[in-house]
């Protein structure tokens, strides 16, 4: 008895073990997409700090810098709505707007199983915070802040695009890849739409195979039943 009880605890040993094993197999990579998500997200912020605060410090009161022949401009423009001069009055609506979508990211967050989702929503995390940054602490005031802008395509004035910033670029460029991903069938929670379906149908088929060799097999019987009908109408006549 004390055999077969040592057996069957280390059994159960190894079986939890193994359940843990495996139960942590799965924490890990979640972890590692959260820390590409905030990191992302931490460096973005970082460089739209930095930057901003370089554009300040180097463009107030100076005439546009003109980059790569024309293509880019360095101008200091002061943003008190959101892109495309959208909203100069509501910048506080702009300011509680990316509160919430910050929440909404960070309650998200821990769903994703998918690296290029990570990507994309850290992209849009850190760009986000980066304006908000600017609508809290920049004059006028807390919720009232204008956003600094200070990149141009084009022309210096932002008459062939608006002016905008690096937390612009990442919110824009993280979009862009979630709805990249979203229109290849790539979910967020690292399953694709197309094996899915692919395993749909398969799933179908197999669950109707069974049921179509049936209703193939009483086809059968009962031709054979009307055929062996004739031949016993015929022994019953001669009879």
């Amino acid at each position: 008895m004390s055999d077969e009880r040592r057996r069957s605890d280390s059994t159960s040993s190894g079986e939890h073990t193994a359940r843990a094993g495996s139960a942590g197999a799965r924490e890990s990579p979640r972890w590692r997409l959260l820390g590409l998500l905030f990191g992302i997200s931490l460096v973005l912020l970082g460089l739209d700090v930095l930057t901003k605060s370089l554009a300040i410090a180097r463009l107030e009161g100076q005439p546009p810098v003109e980059l790569f022949g024309g293509a880019l401009y360095l101008v200091l423009f002061r943003n008190p709505g959101a892109a495309f001069s959208i909203a100069t009055g509501l910048t506080w609506v702009l300011a509680l707007l990316a509160i919430v979508v910050i929440g909404v990211i960070i309650w998200f967050a821990p769903k994703l199983r998918s690296k290029g989702w990570a990507v994309g929503i850290g992209l849009v995390l850190g760009g986000s915070t980066g304006n908000l940054v600017d609508r809290i602490f920049r004059e006028p005031g807390p919720l009232r802040g204008h956003v600094i802008d200070f990149l141009s395509v084009l022309a210096p004035d932002g008459s062939v695009w608006p002016v905008f910033n690096l937390a612009d670029s990442g919110i824009v460029c993280g979009g862009v890849i979630i709805v990249l991903f979203a229109l290849l069938g790539y979910d967020y929670d690292g399953t694709v739409q197309r094996k899915k379906s692919r395993s749909a149908v398969n799933q179908d088929t197999d669950e109707r195979g069974p049921g179509v060799v049936e209703r193939e097999d009483s086809g059968a019987d009962s031709e054979r039943s009307g055929a062996t009908d004739p031949e016993r109408g015929d022994g019953e006549e001669k009879s």
